[in-house]
C-alpha cells in the first residue's frame, strides 16, 4: 500500500501556524513581487477570487479589511515542508516528495486490517506536531492513493482519511462516481478523446482494454488504467504531466565534512536541475537545498538540515539558480559534522510561456532576459551535442547579496534568530 499526503491549503496553513488571527478569514498569498495569487484559503475561493487573479484587482477588498494578502514566504514553507516530512518519516522510512505540499508514503508490510488506525494516527500526528491540516489517502498504487486523497478532502464523509482496498465495492464506486478529469495525469484533451469512445469516468478507463489504450493513446494512459485496478506500474516522475518540483540528489561516496567538497556537489545538483526545468519548459520561483547526515551512524552526531531562497523572479538561468543554492548552502552548513546526501529541488513550478511580466521592464530588463534565454540554449545545445557537462559555469561568489523585496511578507519564523517569535 502507499499513501499520498497532501497539506490542505500549505502556504496559507503555514501562515496561519503562527497568526492564529488569520483562521477562518479569507487569505491569499501572492507570487513573486507580490504580482498575483497563488495560494487560497477556503474562505478566498469563497469569495470567487481565483488563482492567478492579480493583486490589483483585489485592491478594494483588502482596503475594506474584508480579505487579507501576504507575500509568498518561501522559506518558511519549505522548512515547514521539512517537518512535515520528518512527522511522515516516523510512520515510514519510504517517504518520497511529490511537491512542496505533497509527499507519497510507503506502507509496505503494514496489515490492510491496521491501515485505517495507522492512518488516522498519521493524520492526527501532522497536525498535532506541525499543527499543518493535511489530507490522508491510501490505496494499492499511486493513481489509486491520488483518488482516495481527493476523496479524502472533498467528500466529508471520509473527514479527512480515505484507504481504498483493492477490488473493494468503496473503490468501484468511488471509480464510478470519479469523472476522467478527476484522475491523475488525465489531461483535458485526453477527456475529450475518450469522450469520444464513451468513455467519461475513471471506471470506464479502468475496465478498458489496457492494450487497446496503448494502441490508441499511449503506454502512459495504458499504465494509468492498470493503476486504477490496483495493479502498481507508475514510479516517481513517471506521470505525463509536468513535474510540481524538480530534485537532484545523490549520496557521497564517504562521509565528509568537507565544505568546498559538499558545496561542489550542491553546484553540479543546481545546474542540473536547472537543465531538467527548461527540459520541460518551465521556471521555478524558489530553490530548497538540503543536507543529510548517515542516521545509521549512531556513533555519529546527526544534522539533517535544509533551507529554501526565493528568486526575485521565475526563472530557469542556471547562474541565478546557482547563486540562490550557494545562499541556501551557506545558510545550513555546519563543519562539525560528516555528511552523506545532499540535494537541491526547485520548487513552485510554472510554464514558461504563463510567467507574468512586469509592466515595469524596462528594454534593458528585455534585452537582459533575451540575452539569458539565448546563453541557456547555447550551453543545453553544445552539451547535448559534445556531451552532458562538458560546459559547466564556475563558482559564483560567496559573497553575493540576495535581497527579496515582499512588501507583505511575514516573519521567517522557524529560520532566522531575529524573526523568531516572542511571548509578550
Amino acid at each position: 500500500m502507499i499513501g499520498l499526503i497532501d497539506c490542505n491549503a500549505f502556504y496559507v496553513s503555514c501562515e496561519r501556524v503562527f497568526q492564529p488571527r488569520l483562521e477562518g478569514v479569507p487569505v491569499g498569498v501572492l507570487s513573486n513581487n507580490d504580482g498575483c495569487v497563488i495560494a487560497r484559503s477556503n474562505e478566498l475561493k469563497a469569495l470567487g477570487v481565483e488563482m492567478g487573479t492579480p493583486a490589483l484587482k483585489l485592491r478594494n477588498l483588502l482596503k475594506r479589511g474584508q480579505i487579507h494578502l501576504l507575500s509568498s514566504n518561501y522559506e518558511l514553507y519549505g522548512d515547514m515542508s521539512v517537518r512535515v516530512q520528518q512527522v511522515l518519516e516516523e510512520f515510514s522510512a519510504g517517504v518520497e516528495p511529490y511537491s512542496i505540499d505533497e509527499m507519497f508514503v510507503r506502507f509496505d508490510g503494514f496489515a490492510a486490517a491496521q491501515m485505517h488506525c495507522h492512518a488516522q494516527e498519521l493524520f492526527a500526528k501532522v497536525h498535532r506536531f506541525t499543527h499543518i491540516p493535511v489530507s490522508v489517502g491510501i490505496a494499492p498504487t499511486r493513481t489509486l492513493a491520488k483518488l482516495a486523497n481527493r476523496a479524502a478532502k472533498k467528500i466529508p464523509h471520509y473527514a479527512g482519511v480515505c484507504v481504498l482496498q483493492d477490488s473493494s465495492i468503496e473503490t468501484q464506486g468511488l471509480l464510478q462516481r470519479t469523472e476522467l478529469g478527476g484522475v491523475w495525469g488525465v489531461g483535458r484533451c485526453l477527456v475529450e478523446r475518450l469522450a469520444q469512445l464513451g468513455m467519461t469516468t475513471a471506471w470506464h478507463l479502468a475496465c478498458a482494454d489496457p492494450k487497446q489504450i496503448r494502441q490508441h493513446f499511449s503506454v502512459t494512459l495504458e499504465r494509468t488504467a492498470l493503476e486504477l485496478r490496483g495493479i502498481p506500474c507508475i514510479e516517481m516522475n513517471d506521470a505525463s504531466e509536468a513535474r510540481q518540483r524538480i530534485m537532484t540528489s545523490r549520496s557521497f561516496g564517504r562521509l565528509t565534512t568537507e565544505r568546498g567538497e559538499i558545496h561542489e556537489a550542491i553546484r553540479q545538483h543546481a545546474q542540473r536541475s536547472a537543465e531538467k526545468l527548461r527540459g520541460q519548459n518551465s521556471l521555478a520561483r524558489a530553490v530548497h537545498v538540503f543536507l543529510k547526515t548517515n542516521r545509521h551512524r549512531t556513533d555519529l552526531p546527526q544534522y539533517s538540515p535544509g533551507a529554501v531562497v526565493e528568486l526575485t523572479r521565475p526563472t530557469d538561468d542556471s547562474r541565478e539558480i546557482l547563486q540562490a543554492a550557494s545562499q541556501a548552502f551557506g545558510a545550513i552548513y555546519r563543519p562539525q559534522y560528516h555528511f552523506m546526501k545532499a540535494g537541491v529541488m526547485l520548487l513552485d513550478l510554472i510554464d514558461t510561456d504563463r510567467q507574468q511580466l512586469s509592466l515595469l521592464d524596462t528594454p534593458q530588463h528585455q534585452a537582459e532576459r533575451q540575452r539569458s534565454e539565448q546563453l541557456m540554449a547555447t550551453l543545453d545545445d553544445l552539451n547535448r551535442k559534445m556531451g552532458r557537462g562538458t560546459v559547466k559555469f564556475g563558482m559564483p561568489s560567496p559573497n553575493a547579496a540576495w535581497h527579496l523585496r515582499c512588501a507583505n511578507r511575514t516573519p521567517r519564523w522557524t529560520t532566522r534568530w531575529d524573526e523568531i517569535p516572542r511571548l509578550r
